[in-house]
């Protein structure tokens, strides 16, 4: 039931266009398209024929793939500044 001037059904819509746009960004995030590489770009050792099926457009070996993956794990993540948004409530 929608409220307002909005007709029947609408909320629905709007849901259904939500999880759409979403998957789409999803699906465009991947990123992993094209011709897999047939050496690592970072350290130029070959990636196994395995590896090149099983992930369509790879460009780093296991080991390199492992590294940023654990570089990207260490970097720190900004906080939330707690106190400035309880400050911002009390207003």
């Amino acid at each position: 039931m929608a409220g307002g001037w909005a007709r029947d059904g609408a909320v629905q819509d709007q849901i259904d266009a939500s999880i759409e746009d979403e998957l789409k960004r999803m699906a465009a995030r991947r990123g992993l398209v094209g011709e897999s590489a047939r050496t690592c770009i970072d350290c130029d050792e070959p990636i196994p024929e395995e590896r090149r099926q099983a992930v369509p457009g790879v460009k780093l070996c296991r080991d390199c793939a492992a590294d940023r993956d654990a570089a990207k794990a260490r970097q720190p993540r900004p906080g939330m500044n707690r106190r400035a948004s309880k400050d911002s409530q009390l207003k």
